[in-house]
């Protein structure tokens, strides 16, 4: 394990979980892969105080989108508290940050500063963008594409470090095609992280959770409006916890060997297997966001070609780095290596590392509550029973409470060992799609 330290920037390790012996013609390499950024000078989610200075922090730039559509309006209350919400996220910034707010409907408006600009973040513009929001009001459609194009022109209108989002909606997104909302998504990957929140339950989950998934930021349930300012905050000091972006990790392997996927598994499943950017021969990189200090896990598995007993071979290397364009890269100094050794010693290669076992669960756990739940849509009673049988199983094998306290508002648990349950009857809109949003979140192994 090798450290990274700059000024102002976490330190990186890199752990590696896996078991290294295959038997005779065996080909799959599994690997848990633990991503540390410590000692970056901020802890990501401790509250950013107003008045600290830029120079305590990264340069940032952080984009507001709040949904303006007609739906807001109902109850009335439901724009209050956007507007509440708001301004505690605006209050959370830290001075010199760069900020703007934009009104989403079925076009994008900006609120404040206005001009194609973004403000700097001080006691004075701090009160004059919550007397902007004032003007926020009601009418219109849903066309988020729209908003986030806005967001990424404003982001890019400035040089700084980090560039990050917000993004409130109450509906689904209707003004607009689902291509060119995915169009959107793909030409703003890249630019800025986004976090993605629904309010109320008229939303479309898979939506919102697409557009964090795109931006590598987080999406959740806000169900009560009157909870956005406490979400709003925790979200913005979370940001402004972050202190290096763009970060990527790189995977090498030998000639031979193959890639079978790549997912970040704690703190959520995320497929990243499809976003690998060629980096030179052999190597790949995926990119993972902006890093405060936090740790994650990743799952790499890996083909390897078949060898003779008593054989090993590295398998693969799995390095940090910050891509700076062209075949320009900052290596952030550290290493993990995931290694292949053949052996008849069946003990020894039929073992599953219980790192592996663990996430191998949670990521079968999150894949089979969407199941479940897309199935109890389409009216299969039998299907969706199985599914979320399957799903309370796992949540209990693992130990992950907090889904399992989910499922039960779904499910009555018959036998959560075995997984036997029967579908509730009636169900709240909003224990539902609680359960769909947060299914990917996990629980950690114990190491």
């Amino acid at each position: 394990m090798a450290n990274f330290s700059k000024s102002n920037v976490p330190q990186f390790s890199v752990d590696v979980y896996q078991n290294e012996y295959l038997p005779e013609g065996g080909r799959e390499v599994d690997a848990i892969v633990t991503v540390t950024a410590t000692g970056g000078g901020t802890t990501g989610g401790a509250t950013a105080a107003p008045g600290l200075s830029a120079g305590q922090g990264p340069s940032a730039a952080v984009a507001i989108m709040v949904d303006c559509s007609g739906s807001m309006d109902y109850p009335p209350a439901k724009m209050r508290h956007a507007r509440e919400a708001t301004a505690a996220a605006i209050d959370t910034l830290r001075d010199g940050v760069r900020f703007a707010v934009i009104g989403g409907t079925h076009v994008a408006k900006e609120v404040y500063p206005g001009g194609g600009r973004l403000a700097v973040a001080d006691a004075m513009t701090r009160g004059q963008a919550k007397l902007a929001l004032r003007r926020l009001s009601a009418s219109g459609g849903t066309a988020i594409g729209t908003w986030l194009r806005l967001a990424d022109r404003l982001l890019s209108s400035v040089d700084v470090s980090l560039r990050h989002a917000i993004l409130l909606t109450d509906g689904r997104n209707e003004h607009e095609s689902s291509e060119a909302l995915k169009e959107a998504l793909d030409d703003c990957a890249g630019s800025f992280t986004c976090d993605a929140r629904g309010v109320g339950t008229d939303w479309e989950v898979k939506e919102v959770t697409g557009i964090a998934s795109a931006l590598l930021g987080t999406a959740d349930i806000v169900a009560d409006p009157a909870a956005l300012a406490a979400d709003f905050t925790g979200m913005m000091a979370k940001a402004m916890g972050k202190e290096v972006a763009d970060v990527a990790l790189r995977l090498w392997t030998p000639t031979g060997t193959e890639i079978a996927f790549v997912k970040q598994v704690a703190p959520t499943v995320e497929e990243l297997t499809g976003r690998r950017v060629e980096a030179g021969p052999r190597a790949g990189d995926y990119p993972t966001g902006s890093w405060g200090d936090e740790s994650r896990d990743y799952h790499i598995s890996v083909r390897v070609p078949p060898a003779r007993l008593g054989q090993e071979m590295l398998a693969a290397r799995v390095s940090l780095v910050i891509p700076r364009g062209g075949d320009s890269v900052e290596n952030l100094g550290t290493q993990g290596l995931v290694r292949a050794v053949w052996t008849d010693d069946m003990a020894a290669s039929t073992s599953i590392n219980p790192q592996v076992a663990h996430y191998t669960g949670q990521a079968e756990l999150a894949q089979v509550i969407q199941q479940g739940l897309d199935l109890r849509k389409a009216g299969d009673v039998d299907g969706a029973t199985a599914k979320l049988g399957r799903a309370v199983q796992l949540a209990g094998a693992s130990g992950n409470t907090d889904t399992a306290k989910l499922l039960a508002k779904v499910v009555d648990v018959v036998d959560a060992a075995t997984g036997t349950v029967r579908l509730k009857t009636k169900v709240a809109d909003a224990d539902e799609m609680t359960l769909e949003t947060r299914s990917t979140k996990t629980v950690r192994v114990k190491k």
